[in-house]
């Protein structure tokens, strides 16, 4: 095979290839500031290749929001799955907590849930964050065990965490501020 043979990628790579580049594109500029043909660039393919695939711009957000929340149910089952069987809620919860330092590292994944929040005024894409958004909820009480007061809490820290990520003050230059917030964030209650 010489170099300047192309090896043809199937079109289910093809999709892969255009979401991917969806979630990088759309983390970084949100649903609204995002054009297809800056996605369409980012994998390397035609702008109208992209709508025959996702049809439109919305659809295209939905399944990178998708792709997000799969990922982190992922993670979040795999936190538990490392746990004890037997865990108590507590114990539980903070096995899944550990699940955060994934999100951190993955900065794009974050984003990109925070901005279909912003998108939800657009009542598609509200509809698929509401649902999506309730099944976390739901995923942490069934992997914890926890009540309701345990799971609010873990949420709320988990969007806190989200929200300090997509401001960049998670890194070892935070300022005192968040250092602080972060610091309190693992600890645990007695």
């Amino acid at each position: 095979m010489s170099n300047s043979t192309k090896v043809r990628m199937t079109a289910t790579e093809r999709g892969e290839q255009v979401l991917r580049a969806a979630v990088s594109a759309f983390a970084e500029g949100g649903y609204a500031a995002t054009r297809t043909d800056e996605i369409a660039r980012r994998a390397g393919v035609s702008q109208p290749y992209v709508i025959r695939l996702f049809h439109t711009k919305q659809a295209l957000f939905i399944a990178a929001l998708h792709r997000v929340c799969d990922r982190i149910e992922e993670v979040f089952r795999t936190a538990r799955a490392a746990a004890e069987p037997d865990a108590s809620p507590e114990d539980a919860l903070n096995a899944l907590g550990n699940g955060f330092d994934v999100f951190l590292a993955d900065r794009e994944m974050l984003q990109l849930f925070l901005h279909g929040f912003a998108a939800s005024g657009d009542p598609a894409i509200g509809d698929e964050v509401r649902t999506r958004f309730g099944d976390v909820v739901q995923l942490v009480r069934d992997l914890s065990g926890a009540d309701i007061h345990a799971t609010r809490q873990f949420i709320s820290t988990g969007m806190l965490l989200t929200v300090m990520s997509a401001m960049q003050v998670t890194g070892p230059d935070a300022p005192t501020w968040a250092i602080d917030l972060l610091n309190d964030c693992t600890q645990t209650e007695d």
